[in-house]
């Protein structure tokens, strides 16, 4: 029987590094030519904020699928990296805002080794932006807010699921789930005190835009000692 599973299981290896060369191969041809408009440092706003909501209006307006998605990148306190894609809520000149479980990976990463970064790409318009900085706990009065404007469903799951633990099967989920939905059947849902917003506040913006040739346009805003922003040009 142990020999039978060997060789099947050799087999299958076989068959997938027969198929590897094709797939290899078919990524090595993926070309796309860019042809995005002209990105210049002279021509940006001087505040980067008022650059990334011209960014993001010109995204809503032109159709990108889920504007708000990005990809949250954190860090253990002994460096091993995770990233994931989460939803920006609020946004203002303090930074960018999203929402969690604070028992999550994400959220323990990030208020240990508070260095982070967000990205968003909108690959309609052949742009991305690159933000990195610092994680901070929002206000509870922000959270709170928030909370409330949530569907009742999704209200009921921030109480039902301990994010990132481990749970046995999705019966065992629902069956919380369930047992929430009853608690809170006829009354206002409050929030959970291990659930609310986490801000990341910018130190370095990166607006990429892609050019024909990949010649691409890379501008930059570091965060200067006295609060100014510092302008400048990365190669592609």
């Amino acid at each position: 029987m142990q020999e039978k599973s060997k060789k099947s299981l050799s087999k299958s290896e076989s068959n997938s590094r027969a198929d590897r060369p094709v797939l290899e191969e078919y990524i090595r041809q993926l070309r796309k030519e860019y042809s995005g408009d002209i990105l210049d440092e002279n021509s940006v706003e001087r505040n980067p904020y008022q650059e990334f909501i011209k960014w993001l209006e010109h995204a809503v307006k032109s159709g990108v699928q889920d504007p708000h998605a990005m990809v949250l990148a954190t860090a253990s306190p002994d460096g091993v990296p995770s990233a994931r894609v989460v939803l920006l809520r609020e946004y203002d000149n303090d930074g960018f805002i999203f929402f969690t479980n604070y028992g999550s990976r994400k959220a323990t990463e990030a208020l240990k080794n508070p260095r982070a970064s967000i990205l968003f790409f909108w690959r309609e318009m052949d742009r991305q932006i690159r933000i990195e900085g610092r994680i901070e706990k929002v206000d509870p009065v922000i959270s709170d807010r928030y909370f409330e404007s949530r569907p009742k469903d999704s209200q009921i799951a921030a109480w039902a699921s301990n994010q990132s633990e481990l749970i046995r099967d999705r019966e065992e989920l629902e069956k919380k789930f369930a047992g929430f939905e009853g608690r809170f059947l006829n009354v206002p849902v409050p929030r959970p005190e291990n659930w609310g917003g986490l801000r990341l506040r910018p130190e370095r913006f990166e607006f990429w835009q892609g050019r024909p040739g990949r010649l691409h346009d890379r501008i930059v805003y570091a965060l200067e000692d006295d609060g100014s922003w510092r302008i400048f040009r990365l190669a592609p």
